[in-house]
């Protein structure tokens, strides 16, 4: 565990482990018996919000974060009370997991669920090959990567076709000129590149983004991994993939709007946690257009 992995341990956590227990809460503000001393009023404060500690009853360590907790706990114990020392106790004693900031898209649609999954396979409607051809994206990239459903809608009878694109939790995004939406579960692709063990990921907010980077490369496959989020609520289970495999950089092709800009903030927060990752945001490639698609079709003057 290294520093930044354990300044993203919140205080209360730590606490928790010690086996103490809030006893009084004023707002983002808990009040603890203090973890160096057995007392009978406690005087143990911590700010949840900001992830500190303040202990009006010792004047030696006084306050600070997680780790100066730590050390000032081991102090008391007698034990060696230095920043790698706590930094063990915290990996040993907490098993803590660091997980992305998740972000909402206010655009976002909400499931449909009387939209029932009848048929996937090859693409076979020419309007599909055209609407993707509109956006730039060549048969020979579409292909590859999105396969043609018949949706039924369940409340209305109607039968529609669209482009669809599993993901790893066998539910389908769909896509056509008129409609934008998903059968099934909400999650991730995950798409493995062709490089074995790869140092690089790049992470996609949509689907037509990635095959826009795929298409400017002449059609080839990315060497590094690839993960397309398909909505910004997948933050969190994207940050799984990556948690300790061992990538060195994070390729992040996030919107430029307000909740894009928020999700590459995010990225850059997580990365951190991660030793040796470095987050390298994308988005100034396609400014000043909203995201990669889109600058894509102004490239080829769509």
């Amino acid at each position: 565990m290294n520093i930044e992995q354990a300044k993203a341990i919140p205080v209360s956590v730590i606490l928790d482990k010690m086996n103490l227990k809030s006893q009084r809460t004023n707002g983002h503000k808990h009040l603890y018996f203090s973890p160096f001393r057995n007392e009978k009023t406690p005087s143990f404060w911590v700010d949840t919000q900001k992830s500190l500690w303040h202990d009006y009853g010792d004047t030696q360590w006084q306050g600070g974060d997680g780790i100066h907790l730590v050390r000032a706990y081991l102090f008391y114990q007698g034990l060696d009370h230095q920043v790698t020392d706590a930094l063990r106790w915290l990996r040993n004693m907490t098993g803590f997991v660091p997980t992305i900031q998740p972000v909402t898209d206010p655009d976002e649609q909400p499931k449909d669920d009387s939209l029932v999954l009848k048929h996937t396979g090859r693409i076979t409607k020419d309007y599909l090959v055209k609407y993707a051809d509109d956006r730039g994206i060549p048969s020979s990239v579409l292909t590859k990567y999105f396969q043609q459903s018949i949706v039924l809608n369940n409340l209305t009878g109607l039968r529609f076709h669209t482009l669809c694109m599993r993901n790893d939790m066998k539910g389908y995004e769909l896509r056509n000129e008129k409609f934008k939406g998903c059968i099934g579960r909400k999650y991730i692709t995950f798409i493995r590149g062709t490089q074995p063990k790869p140092e690089g990921i790049h992470i996609f907010e949509g689907a037509f983004d990635f095959v826009s980077v795929i298409t400017q490369q002449n059609g080839r496959p990315l060497k590094d991994d690839a993960m397309i989020l398909h909505s910004l609520s997948n933050l969190k289970k994207a940050s799984a993939y990556i948690r300790n495999y061992g990538y060195r950089n994070c390729f992040t092709w996030m919107d430029n709007d307000e909740p894009g800009l928020e999700a590459a903030k995010s990225w850059e927060a997580f990365c951190k946690t991660e030793e040796n990752l470095l987050h390298i945001p994308m988005n100034h490639l396609y400014a000043p257009y909203k995201d990669v698609n889109a600058a894509h079709m102004a490239k080829l003057e769509l």
